[in-house]
């Protein structure tokens, strides 16, 4: 929803740099260490303030997880575009979180490069390399291996391993399909029946059914697009009916457990909770933006708490220690409010195999 930069020099430290890697450093999080706090956002526009920072950095996540729209580039000219990534780079929040804090990433489709965009887009290729250079992606990373930015990270010992996976919601995407003019009251697009029309594409989804069946004690879904919400109409999985039931069928048929969802997007912050039709229920905490507002909800029969209309970013705090493990999902505004906090206990999220 909603090349070099010339010749020109950066300083960072002293030292006159052009290299976004360089300019960006990110940090490895530590495989062994057990994850308790989380936090993601999405949603950040270069040329606006961005105090959301502080409370992240106040927060002290040890790990933080950017979930796309991370720039708005929106553009096939990657001078452009890189550009817009050096200009995010400088943000002083941006460079405070990412000295203390070990990052992952995907993208949504302003830095993707156009909106609402997909498969169509031409500069795929050219876009992904500049993605992969500014989050840091090692020379024989797994990214470089495939087509498009999909992949998992684990973290953690047994016992307390979480599973992040991070899709790609748009190197593979169908066209959307809908309205030349968006309507006052809900967005334009149309959910597309064609069972043909994919969100992932052959290739991800047979990586992805195989990251499901990887031993993991919480997984955490990280969509750029909503999974749960059920209104078609802007932007999300539902828009590709039969996608949206694959996931949910292989959720159940390979009897994945410990699994929540969370995106971003929308511009504003919602949970969503699905009951039925599912092994158990299945929640999708969205949060954005960190500075985009958009001025009303969608429509969300599944939306089971909402947040004000503000700068927000997400909180997962996971309780390994306690009797029953559980996870506290949470949005935090601009303003320090916490008007989204709603525990889950790990025995919730489990398969009925009687």
């Amino acid at each position: 929803m909603r090349g070099e930069i010339g010749r020109r020099s950066l300083l960072k430290g002293g030292v006159a740099v052009t290299s976004l890697a360089a300019f960006s450093p990110v940090m490895a999080a530590p495989a062994e260490k057990a994850l308790t706090r989380i936090a993601f956002g999405s949603c950040a526009h270069q040329d606006k303030e961005q105090p959301i920072w502080d409370r992240v950095n106040a927060w002290k996540p040890e790990l933080f997880i950017f979930m796309g729209d991370n720039i708005y580039g929106d553009t096939e000219d990657m001078a452009v575009m890189r550009e817009k990534y050096t200009r995010f780079a400088a943000k002083p929040g941006v460079k405070a979180l990412r000295a203390a804090t070990p990052c992952i990433a995907t993208w949504d489709d302003h830095d993707f490069g156009v909106n609402d965009g997909g498969s169509e887009y031409p500069k795929k290729a050219e876009s992904k390399e500049l993605f992969l250079e500014f989050w840091g992606e090692p020379k024989d990373g797994f990214r470089r291996s495939h087509e498009g930015i999909y992949a998992s990270y684990f973290f953690g010992p047994k016992g307390r391993r979480v599973q992040i996976i991070l899709p790609d919601n748009r190197t593979f995407r169908t066209a959307l399909t809908g309205m030349s003019v968006e309507p006052k009251d809900r967005g334009q697009y149309f959910v597309n029946p064609d069972p043909a029309a994919t969100m992932l594409g052959a290739a991800q989804w047979e990586w992805l059914e195989a990251e499901l069946r990887k031993p993991a004690d919480l997984r955490i879904f990280a969509s750029s697009t909503q999974v749960l919400a059920d209104a078609p109409g802007y932007e999300a999985w539902i828009n590709f009916q039969a996608d949206h039931q694959r996931l949910l069928d292989l959720i159940d048929f390979a009897q994945v457990e410990n699994l929540f969802m969370i995106s971003g997007d929308t511009h504003y912050a919602e949970l969503s909770k699905l009951s039925e039709g599912v092994p158990y229920p299945l929640y999708d905490l969205t949060s954005s933006g960190l500075t985009q507002v958009w001025p009303v909800f969608g429509p969300n029969k599944n939306r089971i708490a909402k947040a004000p209309l503000m700068p927000n970013f997400g909180r997962i705090s996971i309780d390994w220690s306690a009797r029953e493990p559980s996870v506290l999902l949470e949005v935090e505004m601009l303003d320090g409010q916490v008007p989204i906090s709603h525990q889950v206990k790990l025995a919730d999220l489990k398969q009925d195999r009687r």
